[in-house]
């Protein structure tokens, strides 16, 4: 998925943590150009960044995760323990998409390295996962503008 399988150990200790994360996380808000909102559970730390919408059964249409990283840089996500088709969305510094991967699958290996990579053919700096056919659904492309 993210950075180095060296993280995977720890990564399988916290999926053991509270069923109910998500509401004990800081949202934010992510507006898109037609004005539909987004209410993204912010991941900033390693941790979070590796793990995840990993484990999840569901996500709520109106919610999606968003990544932020330390700095820009080429990220390449994938899909392994995810059980939602979800668009991912890259941004660069100014909020701008660079690239999208829409109706990403689950990936059902059971081998992190057997899992698809997606994404990383530009610079980025934050990353939207919501939904499969959100981002179609409300007309996203790339130089599409997201606030947030």
């Amino acid at each position: 998925m993210r950075f180095s399988l060296a993280l995977l150990p720890i990564l399988l200790l916290t999926a053991c943590s509270s069923p109910n994360v998500t509401d004990e996380l800081g949202l934010t808000q992510v507006t898109f150009p037609n004005g539909t909102l987004i209410n993204a559970e912010t991941m900033r730390s390693d941790i979070e960044l590796l793990k995840g919408l990993m484990y999840r059964e569901t996500l709520p249409q109106n919610r999606g995760m968003l990544f932020i990283h330390p700095e820009e840089n080429i990220f390449h996500y994938w899909m392994y323990q995810t059980k939602i088709p979800l668009d991912i969305i890259w941004m660069d510094h100014d909020h701008q998409i660079v690239e999208m991967s829409l109706d990403t699958p689950p990936c059902t290996a059971k081998s992190p390295g057997d899992c698809t990579n997606y994404g990383g053919h530009f610079k980025s700096k934050y990353v939207l996962e919501v939904n499969a056919g959100i981002a179609r659904k409300n007309g996203l492309k790339p130089g599409d503008t997201l606030n947030f």
